[in-house]
C-alpha cells in the first residue's frame, strides 16, 4: 500500500537555514595547495553553498610556519605557504575554519606522534609563553594581509579532538582548558572580533564542562565545537547500554549538547558540529545510503538546535589519514573520489540543495517540506532510508500537494544505485584500482548522465502523485508555479 505524504503549502512555516551546505572538512593542510584538490573544491562550490572547509594541521612541518627563534627567544615564523593555503581557499570564495593544531616540534614538550599517515605531533607546548606568542605572531599576520573585517568572519577552533589520542596533556581535560584557555587570549589579545570556539571533541564529550570551566574562569568563547559519527557508541556519547540506530546518533547527540548549552551559564552560545558524516564503516560513504541518511538527518537536526554541520570530508583527493588510497573507491570519507569522480553522496547535496529557506510541518519520518521565501515555491524532499546490512525494498509515496492551486509541474531530483552513482559503471570496468585518464572520465561523465537521466518532470497531476522509491534513494521534488 502506497504511503500518502499531503504538504500544505499555505502552513505555517519555521526558518530552515541550509546548515548542512555550509562547511565541509579535508585532511590536513598541505593538501589544500595540490591542483586536484582545488578542482573538487571548486566543483562543490558550483553545486552547494559552501562558505567554510575546515582541515588539520595548520602548524604542520608541511606548511613549515616555525622557522626559529632569534638571539633573544623571541619566534620567527614564516609564513609563505600558509598564506598559498588560505590566498587559495579566498581565491575560491570560501574561508577556513582554522582548525588550530598539531604542535610544531620545535614547541612540543615531547614528542608525541599520532598514527596517522602523516605523523602529527600531539604533544602540549613545553612553554605556554612560547605557545601565547606563537597564536598571537599567527593571529597577527592574518589580520595584516587580509584585514581585520576578514579575519572576523572567520572561525579559529582550537585542536581536534583531545579527548581521544590527539592530545598527549595529562591530565588530558585540564591540560586541554589550559591550551584553549591560552590560545583564547592570544587570539583576542589580536582583536577581540576574531572568534574562538572549542572543545572540537569527538563524541560530543566535555561540552557542559568546558562552558562552565570558561564561565568561572572568564576565558572567551564564542562558538562550541565538536564531533559525532553513527558509528559512535551510545556509551561514549551518552554514557549509557542503550542500542541507537545510526540513523538517530547524529541528531540525539545534537539534541544533547543543544540541552548542554541551554542549561549552560552562556545559552546562547552557537553549535558548530565540526565533524560528522554518514558513518565510517565499510560499504556506506561510496553508496546512495548517503542521501537517505543525509536527508533523514537534516530532517532530524532543523529546528535550530544547530548553527553549522561539518560534513568530513568533501574530496577523497590527497586524504592521508591512512595513507594514499589504493582505489578510488574504499569508502573514502569524500563526496568525490580520487580523479575527481562524484559519488552518489555530491549527487545528494546537490539535489538537496534545492531546498528551500522555510520548513513546513510535515508529519512523516521519510520526509520533509520546504518553502521558498523568494518566490513561495514549495521544495519537498523523500527518501527510502533502509539500515546499514539490510536489503530493504521499494517503497512507494503517494505526494499531494495542497494549498497551491497554480502549480504547473512538478520535477523530481532522484539519487539511487542508478542515478547520480557510478558505482556501477566502476565494477562493470572490473573494479580497476587504478583507472585510466579515459575510465576516470567515463565515470564522471556516467554519474553526470544518469543523475541528469535521472531528473523528470510530472506535468499530469503534479500535485498528487505517485513516487516510487528503490531502497537507499532520494528524491527532491520542486513544484514549479
Amino acid at each position: 500500500m502506497d504511503e500518502t505524504i499531503v504538504i500544505d503549502a499555505a502552513g505555517s512555516t519555521s526558518p530552515f537555514p541550509h546548515f548542512w551546505e555550509h562547511m565541509f572538512g579535508s585532511c590536513h593542510a598541505s593538501i589544500t595547495l595540490c591542483e586536484d584538490w582545488r578542482n573538487d573544491l571548486r566543483t562543490l562550490k558550483e553545486t552547494v553553498d559552501v562558505k567554510y572547509v575546515r582541515f588539520h594541521g595548520i602548524f604542520e612541518r608541511n606548511v613549515g610556519i616555525y622557522d626559529h627563534e632569534d638571539e633573544d627567544g623571541n619566534l620567527v615564523l614564516n609564513f609563505t605557504r600558509l598564506d598559498l593555503i588560505y590566498d587559495g581557499l579566498l581565491r575560491n570564495g570560501v574561508r577556513p575554519f582554522v582548525e588550530l593544531s598539531f604542535m610544531p616540534k620545535e614547541l612540543a614538550a615531547k614528542e608525541a606522534i599520532h598514527s596517522f599517515w602523516y605523523h602529527p605531533n600531539v604533544s602540549p607546548p613545553k612553554d605556554w609563553q612560547k605557545w601565547y606568542q606563537f597564536i598571537y605572531k599567527f593571529a597577527q599576520h592574518l589580520v595584516e594581509r587580509y584585514g581585520l573585517a576578514e579575519v572576523a568572519d572567520w572561525y579559529f577552533e582550537v585542536w581536534n579532538e583531545p579527548n581521544l589520542d590527539f592530545w598527549a596533556g595529562n591530565p588530558t581535560e585540564q591540560t586541554y582548558y589550559e591550551l584553549y584557555k591560552v590560545t583564547a587570549n592570544a587570539l583576542k589579545a589580536v582583536s577581540p572580533l576574531l572568534r574562538v570556539g572549542g572543545p572540537a571533541t569527538a563524541q560530543a564529550a566535555w561540552v557542559d564542562r568546558f562552558i562552565h570551566y570558561c564561565a568561572e574562569n572568564k576565558v572567551p568563547v564564542d562558538y562550541v565545537s565538536t564531533h559525532v559519527y553513527p558509528d559512535d557508541s551510545s556509551l561514549n556519547v551518552f554514557g549509557t547500554e542503550e542500542k541507537i540506530p545510526r540513523s538517530e546518533m547524529v541528531a540525539l547527540a545534537v539534541r544533547k549538547v543543544y540541552e548542554q548549552v541551554k542549561a549552560s551559564a552562556n545559552p546562547e552560545l552557537p553549535i558548530i558540529f565540526s565533524e560528522y558524516n554518514a558513518g565510517l564503516s565499510k560499504g556506506v560513504l561510496d553508496t546512495p545510503y548517503v542521501g537517505a541518511w543525509l536527508a533523514n538527518n537534516i530532517r532530524q537536526c532543523s529546528g535550530g538546535l544547530v548553527a553549522e554541520m561539518s560534513y568530513w570530508t568533501f574530496t577523497d583527493a590527497f586524504f592521508e589519514e591512512g595513507g594514499p588510497f589504493t582505489s578510488p573507491f574504499q569508502d573514502g570519507f569524500g563526496l568525490i573520489a580520487t580523479g575527481s569522480i562524484p559519488k552518489a553522496g555530491y549527487y545528494a547535496f546537490k539535489a538537496l540543495s534545492h531546498l528551500g529557506d522555510q520548513q513546513l510541518s510535515l508529519n512523516n519520518g521519510s520526509a520533509l517540506a520546504t518553502r521558498n521565501s523568494v518566490n513561495n515555491s514549495v521544495v519537498a524532499a523523500v527518501w527510502n532510508y533502509v539500515s546499514q546490512g539490510e536489503n530493504g525494498s521499494d517503497r512507494a509515496f503517494q505526494i499531494q500537494l495542497r494549498g497551491a492551486p497554480h502549480t504547473k509541474y512538478a520535477r523530481v531530483y532522484l539519487v539511487d544505485d542508478d542515478h547520480g552513482s557510478p558505482l556501477k559503471e566502476w565494477e562493470a570496468m572490473g573494479s580497476p584500482d587504478f583507472p585510466t585518464a579515459e575510465q576516470q572520465a567515463k565515470l564522471r561523465r556516467q554519474a553526470a548522465e544518469t543523475f541528469a537521466a535521472g531528473v523528470h518532470v510530472i506535468e499530469k497531476d503534479p500535485t498528487n502523485f505517485t513516487l516510487t522509491l528503490k531502497p537507499s534513494a532520494l528524491a527532491v521534488i520542486e513544484f514549479c508555479q
